[in-house]
Order: C-alpha cells, then structure tokens, then sequence
C-alpha cells in the first residue's frame, strides 16, 4: 500500500484559512444579493426617467422608461400605474385623430402588465363605439369629411367676424366716438346673419350623417357636397 503524504499545518497556513473562510463567507453571501440590488437600482432608474417624461409631457419616452422597468419587475406598482396612465394618454390622442387600430393597439401594451384595468376597457369601448358609429356614418354620408371640413372653415370665418366687434368696442373705450359702437353694431348684424347660416348648415348636416341622402336627391343626379350644404 502506497504510503500518503499530508501538507504540514503551519502556524502561517492556519492564519490563512482563518481570514479565507469568512471572506469567502461573506463573497457568497454579497454575490447572491447582488443581483437582485442591480435589478432593483434599474427600475427605481427606469421609473424615474418615466416621472420625469410623463411630467414634462413626453409620453413616448415615458411608455418606454416604464416598459423597461417593467420587463425586470414585471410586478412593480410604480412603472405598472405609470404604464397605464401614459398609454391612456396616448390612446385618448390617437382615438382623437380616428387612428382607432393604432389606440387599440397602444391599450394592448398597458393590457400585458395591468389586465382588466377599467381605465383601459373604458377607452376601449369607447373607441369600439366610435367605430361602429363611424361605420354608419360613412354609410348614410360618405361626404362627410368634406362637409365637416367646410363648416369649420365658415366657424373660423366667424371668428375673425367676431374679433372685429370686439375691436371696434375696444376703439370705443379710447375714441368715445359714436361711430365705432355703429361699426359694431353693423358688424354685430352681419355676424348673427352668418351663425344663423351656420346653424341651419348644421342641423342639415346632422341630418345627412344620421339618415343619408334623402331618397328624391339619390333619383335625380347626385350633386356635389358642396351644394346639399351651401357655403356663404
């Protein structure tokens, strides 16, 4: 049988194992907590970066900063609050602009991390509403775009209308000439004549979207957007 040889315990080999053991000890114990420290500074940094572009009014980058914090804690309170709150903003721009697929799909995003959320399905529904409305707009008036688009350019004729009263009553206050209250006055007429104009323009347009081109007009040839809601 081989003969086994054992290394000698020094005096000098016993002080290294007692400083090497504890050190060891403790370079296990900070290695096991360090990843969960590193993961912890990323999403108190991703939220605030979020904070700071939701304050200043930057939704994308702040969907971004709370998305990011969100796929490292994909429970965290504060980036899932955060990502719900800026996609409803984001939703509520893109449904204003009829961009319904894009706000659909912008509430999806808040769906995967905070499902159920009653600020989400209330935008969406409201949305799926709008749609099934404009549907039946496009049915009764495909024009309508058109015809809105007039009325707002006759609503923006009757402002500049009404700022000119104001400036001859604001004349007034420094000339106390009679005759600019008489502009007023005469411009005062001209704006009623034009939004009494404006109301009836309206109400016929509200008409066409909700029932269409009444069936007489749709016999004899269709005439021009333009004419079923004469400009002034």
């Amino acid at each position: 049988m081989p003969p086994t040889y054992s290394s000698p315990i020094t005096p000098r080999s016993m002080l290294v194992r007692r400083w090497l053991t504890p050190l060891l000890v403790a370079l296990v114990l900070a290695t096991s907590g360090c990843a969960s420290d590193i993961q912890h500074w990323i999403v108190k940094t991703r939220n605030h970066q979020g904070d700071v572009a939701l304050e200043h009014g930057n939704d994308p980058d702040a969907s971004v900063a709370y998305q990011l914090a969100l796929r490292v804690d994909p429970h965290n309170a504060h980036a899932r609050t955060g990502l719900v709150l800026v996609q409803a903003r984001l939703a509520q721009k893109l449904f204003a602009a009829s961009r319904f697929d894009e706000a659909r799909a912008t509430l999806a995003v808040a769906d995967k991390y905070a499902p159920g959320d009653e600020r989400i399905a209330g935008l969406r529904s409201e949305i799926e509403q709008a749609e099934i409305k404009r549907d039946i707009v496009v049915s009764n008036y495909p024009a309508y775009k058109e015809t809105g688009a007039a009325l707002e350019r006759t609503l923006a004729t009757l402002r500049v209308q009404s700022a000119q009263v104001a400036r001859s009553l604001k004349r007034f206050d420094y000339t106390y000439d009679s005759n600019d209250l008489t502009a007023a006055i005469r411009q005062s007429y001209d704006l009623n004549d034009q939004i009494a104009h404006m109301i009836n323009r309206m109400i016929a347009y509200r008409q066409l979207v909700d029932s269409g081109v009444p069936e007489s007009a749709e016999s004899a040839a269709l005439a021009p957007p333009a004419s079923l809601l004469p400009l002034p």
